[in-house]
C-alpha cells in the first residue's frame, strides 16, 4: 500500500509517498481502507521531531482518518466488514486507574496515533475497534476525517474542563486553526458570546460568518486591553489557549476575576512570559486539557450525526498532493481543516 512517511526528522522536503506493507491486525483490531484523512499541526511537529519522542523509521504521518472496515480481528463486537468508520486517535491501555474510571485521556500510557505510533496517511490503517465509531448517515468521509481530533480536544476544553455556560463570554486565540475553529462552534452551540483574534482580516470575516460576536486583529491593537474595555473592565469568563508563548500574558490580563484559562497546546512555544501575581490576585483557574474520553467522543459523534456540530474544512487535496497539503498547513493560510482524499481503490 502507499503511505505518506518520513525516514528522518527535518523539513517537509523529506516527506515521501512510498509503498509499505499493509499492516497486519491483531485480536480486537480492525483493518480500515482509508477514504479520507485530515491534517493537524501535530503532523508538522512530528515531521520536524518532538524532543523526547522517538518514532520508528520509516514513520507514517497522520492522526485523523475515516474509511471502510475491510477486516476484523478476533473478539471484535459491534462492527462489521463494510462499515463506514471514523477514528478516535487516542491510544490508551484500558487497565490503569484512569482508564478504569472512564478517563482514557488521563491514561498513564496515553499517546496519539501518528505521534506515539504509526499514523494513518496510508491506503489502509489498523486500529483497535474500540477507537472506531460508525460514521453517521449523511456525513461524508471528508467531514468524518476532519472531525475527531480537533472537536474532541475543543469539546473537553470548552465544556468539560472550561465549564462554559450559556450567556458567558469565551475568548479563542488564533481563529482559523482546527481546534480554535472547533472551539468557536462549540461555544456558540453552548449559547456563549464568542470573542476571537487573528492577524488575517479574511479569517476574521469567516469567523463572523460562523457566529463570532467580537473579532480582533492582533497586529492592529492590544487585544487584552480592547477586551477589558469592551467588557467594562470585567474580562471574559473563559479563555481558550493554544498558542502558548505568544498569547499567555494576554490571556491572564483579559480573563475576569475568578475566570478560567484552559490550555491544550503551545504552538508558539512552551515557555511563555507569565505574571504570577495576576493568577493569585484575580484567583484565576488554570486548566490543562488533552483530547478527551470515550464518553465525550460518543457525545460529539452524536452531535455530528444531528448536524449540530460540523467540521470546518478549508481545502481537500488528493492523497498524491500530501506535501502540498502540509505546506498549506505550515503557511497558516488555512481556515479550518486541510483534508487528504483517497479516491482510488488500493492496489
Amino acid at each position: 500500500m502507499k503511505a505518506v512517511l518520513i525516514h528522518r526528522h527535518g523539513t517537509l522536503d523529506q516527506v515521501r509517498i512510498e509503498d509499505i506493507p499493509t499492516p497486519p491486525i491483531r485480536g480486537g483490531q480492525a483493518l480500515v481502507q482509508t477514504r479520507a484523512a485530515a491534517l493537524n499541526h501535530l503532523d508538522l511537529f512530528v515531521a520536524e521531531g518532538i524532543p523526547g519522542i522517538k518514532q520508528q523509521m520509516p514513520h507514517v504521518l497522520g492522526s485523523d482518518a475515516a474509511g471502510i472496515v475491510r477486516e476484523l480481528g478476533a473478539g471484535v463486537d459491534g462492527l462489521q466488514v463494510g462499515d463506514r468508520v471514523m477514528l478516535n486517535p487516542g491510544i490508551w491501555c484500558t487497565e490503569c486507574e484512569f482508564c478504569q474510571a472512564g478517563e482514557q485521556s488521563l491514561c498513564v500510557r496515553y499517546g496519539l496515533v501518528g505521534e506515539h505510533g504509526p499514523g494513518v496517511y496510508s491506503e489502509f490503517f489498523a486500529a483497535p475497534a474500540r477507537n472506531l465509531a460508525r460514521i453517521p448517515d449523511g456525513v461524508t468521509f471528508e467531514e468524518a476525517a476532519a472531525f475527531s481530533l480537533v472537536n474532541l480536544t475543543a469539546w473537553r476544553m470548552v465544556c468539560t474542563r472550561g465549564r462554559l455556560r450559556p450567556g458567558e463570554d469565551v475568548f479563542v486565540h488564533g481563529i482559523g486553526g482546527g481546534v480554535a475553529t472547533a472551539a468557536l462552534a462549540i461555544a456558540k452551540l453552548a449559547g456563549a458570546r464568542a470573542w476571537v483574534s487573528s492577524s488575517s482580516p479574511e479569517k476574521l470575516d469567516l469567523a463572523r460568518r460562523l457566529g463570532a460576536d467580537f473579532r480582533y486583529d492582533y497586529t492592529q491593537c492590544d487585544v487584552a486591553r480592547e477586551v477589558y474595555r469592551k467588557t467594562n473592565r470585567r474580562g471574559v469568563d473563559l479563555v481558550v489557549e493554544g498558542p502558548g508563548a505568544a498569547t499567555w500574558l494576554q490571556s491572564l490580563k483579559m480573563v475576569r476575576k475568578g475566570g478560567r484559562i484552559v490550555t491544550c497546546g503551545a504552538t508558539t512555544g512552551p515557555n511563555p512570559a507569565t505574571e504570577i501575581r495576576l493568577i493569585f490576585w484575580k484567583q484565576i483557574d488554570i486548566l490543562g486539557s488533552t483530547m478527551g474520553n470515550q464518553e465525550e467522543f460518543a457525545a460529539i459523534v452524536r452531535l455530528l450525526g444531528r448536524r449540530r456540530l460540523l467540521p470546518c474544512i478549508d481545502r481537500v487535496f488528493d492523497f498524491e498532493d500530501a506535501t502540498a497539503a502540509l505546506e498549506r498547513l505550515q503557511s497558516q493560510r488555512q481556515f479550518g481543516k486541510v483534508v487528504l482524499r483517497f479516491d482510488r481503490d488500493p492496489s
